[in-house]
C-alpha cells in the first residue's frame, strides 16, 4: 500500500520526447507516474520500465487527446489504474503535454490542420483538465505545455501558435478559479527542442539547427533533458508559490 506522502502526476504524451524527459526527471524526485501514450506501446513500456527501475511505480494509459468524447472513459480508467496501482483516488499532478506539430503558412493552412491542432492542444487541454479536476488532490498542481513561439513568431506556426496562446490565457483563468482549493496552474513555453516533433525538423536539419543556435542566447539547440527536469522542478514544494505564470525554457531564443 502507497502511503498519503506518495506523490503521483499524470502525464499526457509521456511515451516519447518531452513526456518521457518529465517522466524521468520526476520519478528521480520521488514521483510516481501514470503517463498516456497515443498508439507506441513499446515505448510507453520502455517509460514504465525506466520510471520502475528508478525504484518509482508507474503506469501508462493509452489516449487521443485529440477525441474528447473519449475522456469520460479515460477518467474511469484512470481511477482503476489508482485503486489498483496505488490503492487511491487521486493524482497530485497533471502535466498537460501531448501535442503535435503542423508546418504551413497562414495562407495554407486548412482547416482540417486547424482543427486537429484545436482539438489536441486546445479543447482537449480544456476538457480533458475540467474531466480530471475531481481526480486532482486539493493543493495539487497542473502545468500546461505552450511554445516560444507566443513570444517570437516564425513563419508556419501561426495556426499552432494560436492554439498556445489560448492555453497560456486559459492556464491563468485556471489558476484562478482554481485557487480555492490551493491548486497552482503554470505555463512553461519550450523553445526549439531536438525531437521528432514536426518531423524532427530542429533534430534533423542542420540548417535548422544552425539557426536556432544562432539566435539562442546559450548558443545551442534546446534537448529533450532541458524540459523535463525544469517541470519537475516547478512542480515541487520548493516553487508552491509560484502560479498563473508562464515560464518560458529556450535556453534565450531571440532575446
Amino acid at each position: 500500500m502507497t502511503n498519503d506522502t506518495t506523490r503521483i502526476a499524470l502525464i499526457t504524451g509521456a511515451s516519447r520526447g518531452l513526456g518521457r524527459s518529465m517522466a524521468i526527471a520526476l520519478a528521480r524526485k520521488g514521483v510516481d507516474v501514470i503517463g498516456t501514450y497515443h498508439s507506441n506501446t513499446e515505448e510507453a513500456a520502455a517509460v514504465t520500465a525506466t520510471v520502475e527501475a528508478l525504484g518509482r511505480k508507474a503506469a501508462m494509459l493509452q489516449l487521443d487527446t485529440g477525441d474528447a468524447a473519449s475522456f469520460p472513459a479515460f477518467a474511469e480508467r484512470l481511477q482503476q489504474a489508482l485503486a489498483d496501482g496505488w490503492e487511491r483516488s487521486h493524482i497530485d499532478y497533471l502535466v498537460n503535454n501531448a501535442g503535435i506539430g503542423v508546418h504551413a503558412s497562414f495562407a495554407e493552412t486548412t482547416e482540417d490542420d486547424f482543427d486537429r491542432l484545436m482539438n489536441i492542444h486546445l479543447k482537449g487541454v480544456f476538457f480533458l483538465t475540467q474531466r480530471l479536476l475531481p481526480q486532482i488532490a486539493d493543493g495539487g498542481r497542473i502545468v500546461n505545455l505552450s511554445s516560444g513561439l507566443t513570444r517570437f513568431s516564425l513563419p508556419g506556426y501561426a495556426a499552432y501558435a494560436a492554439m498556445k496562446g489560448a492555453v497560456e490565457v486559459l492556464s491563468r483563468y485556471l489558476a484562478k478559479e482554481l485557487g480555492p482549493r490551493g491548486i497552482a496552474v503554470n505555463t512553461i513555453a519550450p523553445g526549439a527542442i531536438e525531437t521528432d516533433f514536426d518531423g524532427g525538423a530542429v533534430r534533423d536539419n542542420r540548417q535548422i539547427n544552425d539557426f536556432i543556435s544562432s539566435v539562442t542566447a546559450l548558443g545551442r539547440v534546446g534537448q529533450p533533458d532541458d524540459i523535463g527536469p525544469a517541470v519537475a522542478s516547478l512542480l515541487t514544494e520548493d516553487n508552491r508559490w509560484i502560479t498563473a505564470q508562464r515560464i518560458e525554457v529556450s535556453g534565450g531564443m531571440f532575446v
